[in-house]
């Protein structure tokens, strides 16, 4: 599973699909979790707060294309929070129709008044609960994460999810990932920190 669809799965309710988080910290979380995704393909980096194109060969991911397609066509923004802030907006919708895609969501819409909303819910409660169990047990062992995992969990604390993933966990766990954000790869520290910043200015603003 990418690495957007288990912030997504972690950050919403395994039965009802709701978002365990406000709708901008979710959507900055799932954006900076899409950039990522393209990190670590290799088709972009980040640093000096700017996302630059390296390689504009096509992801198999249908979304990773579709993000990556994004910064081509717009190269003339590449700071790394206007590509976080634009991403936000759709991220929800973009991932959870991705996780439908794959079956382990299915979307629910519901028509309240004039409005429609839309939801995702779990095909499996197993698998929805499982990104969460599974960062936990990487956390209380001894052996270093594996890059993917430790951007998660970097995403997962920038966004305000850390007890989502610890609320049964040791000292130890909350010890080591303290020591994970440092150690990863400068682009996605740069990322994190960024994803970091952006929930935080939501705070102020007072959309959290």
């Amino acid at each position: 599973m990418l690495i957007a669809d288990e912030f997504f799965l972690i950050a919403h309710n395994d039965i009802r699909g709701k978002a365990k988080l406000h709708p901008a910290a979710t959507g900055l979380g799932l954006a900076a979790g899409l950039l990522g995704e393209l990190i670590l393909y290799g088709h972009i980096t980040v640093t000096s707060a700017q996302v630059t194109v390296i390689d504009r060969r096509p992801p198999a991911d249908a979304l990773a294309h579709t993000v990556l397609d994004q910064l081509i066509g717009e190269a003339q923004h590449q700071a790394v929070r206007t590509w976080l802030s634009f991403l936000a907006q759709t991220a929800v919708t973009s991932v959870g129709e991705r996780l439908a895609r794959a079956g382990v969501l299915r979307r629910q819409e519901s028509r309240r008044l004039l409005r429609t909303t839309v939801n995702y819910l779990p095909t499996d409660l197993n698998v929805a609960a499982w990104p969460a169990t599974r960062l936990r047990a990487v956390l209380e062992r001894n052996e270093p994460p594996s890059v993917p995992d430790a951007l998660l969990l970097g995403l997962v604390a920038a966004a305000g999810l850390t007890r989502e993933v610890l609320w049964s966990a040791g000292p130890r766990a909350h010890h080591r990932l303290n020591l994970i954000v440092p150690a990863l790869p400068a682009p996605l520290k740069e990322l994190v920190a960024h994803t970091e910043a952006a929930v935080g200015a939501a705070v102020l603003r007072g959309a959290l």
